[in-house]
C-alpha cells in the first residue's frame, strides 16, 4: 500500500481525484498510470517495487494520480469537445492542485518535479513538462502514445490543441516559456516488439528538437513488447540518471 494517499473533489475535473505516495524523502517523481488507470496502478503492476532501491535510499519520492483524462477518453464521456476540454482541465488540475500537494508534502514551495509514464501515461508526462516547464524539470516517457487525435470521434477544438504537445509546440513562439522549456529534458524510450511503435517517439523527438528542446530517443529493441516488464526495466535506470 502507498505510504500516504489522499482524495479530494476537484472542481476542475468535476470528480474525486486521488494521489498516492511511496517514500519519505528525495526528488519528487509523478508517475502517470496507463490509459484510465488509478493512482495505485503503478504499485499493482510492480513499477513502484522496481524502483525500491531509489526509494529506500531516499533519492526519490514516488507519487501517482488517477488518469482522469484517459478515463474520460476511454469511456467516451460526452462528445469530442467535452473530452478535449476535460483533457485540458486535467492538466490544470495537475498544475494547480497536484503540484501544490506534492510541494506541501515535500515542505518545499519551489521544488521541481520529475514526471514519468507509459503508453498514454507517457503523453501525460510529456504534456506536463511542455505545458509547465516552471515546475516539471524532466520527463521519462515510455512506449508513448503521443497523438491522441485518433481516439477522438469528432471536432476537438482549441482545448485539445492547447494541451497536446505535438499540436501546440510547432507554433509556440519565442519567449520565456520556450526559453525555460529548452532547459528541460525529455527521454523518449520504446521497445520495438509487439504493440510498440517507436515511430511515435521519433516524431516527438523531431518536434522537440526543431524547437531546441533537449531530448533523447532510446530503442530497447525488438525483444521488448508494449507491457509492464519493459517499463519496470526502464524506469529505475532513467530515474537513476536524472536524480
Amino acid at each position: 500500500m502507498p505510504t500516504v494517499s489522499a482524495t479530494w473533489h476537484s472542481s476542475r475535473v468535476e470528480r474525486e481525484v486521488t494521489i498516492a505516495r511511496w517514500g519519505t524523502i528525495g526528488v519528487p517523481v509523478l508517475l502517470f498510470p496507463t490509459a484510465g488507470g488509478d493512482a495505485e496502478e503503478v504499485e499493482r503492476f510492480q513499477l513502484v517495487a522496481a524502483c525500491h532501491e531509489l526509494v529506500d535510499a531516499g533519492r526519490v519520492k514516488l507519487y501517482s494520480v488517477d488518469s482522469v483524462d484517459g478515463r474520460v477518453l476511454l469511456a467516451q464521456e460526452g462528445d469530442s469537445l467535452r473530452q478535449a476540454y476535460m483533457q485540458r482541465m486535467f492538466f490544470e488540475c495537475i498544475r494547480h492542485e497536484v503540484v501544490p500537494a506534492i510541494r506541501t508534502d515535500c515542505e518545499t514551495d519551489d521544488i521541481e518535479v520529475v514526471t514519468a509514464g507509459s503508453s498514454i501515461g507517457a503523453f501525460n508526462a510529456l504534456a506536463c513538462v511542455c505545458l509547465y516547464p516552471d515546475v516539471f524539470r524532466a520527463a521519462v516517457c515510455m512506449s508513448g502514445t503521443y497523438d491522441l487525435r485518433r481516439f477522438y470521434h469528432g471536432p476537438v477544438g482549441e482545448d485539445f490543441t492547447a494541451s497536446s504537445p505535438l499540436h501546440f509546440l510547432p507554433t509556440l513562439p519565442e519567449g520565456p516559456h520556450l526559453d525555460r522549456l529548452r532547459e528541460r529534458f525529455v527521454i523518449l524510450a520504446s521497445g520495438e516488439g509487439a504493440n510498440e511503435d517507436i515511430g511515435e517517439s521519433w516524431h516527438v523527438g523531431h518536434v522537440l528538437g526543431t524547437k531546441g528542446i533537449p531530448n533523447r530517443v532510446d530503442s530497447w529493441g525488438v525483444h521488448w513488447d508494449h507491457d509492464w516488464p519493459l517499463w519496470r526495466a526502464m524506469l529505475p535506470g532513467y530515474l537513476d540518471t536524472l536524480v
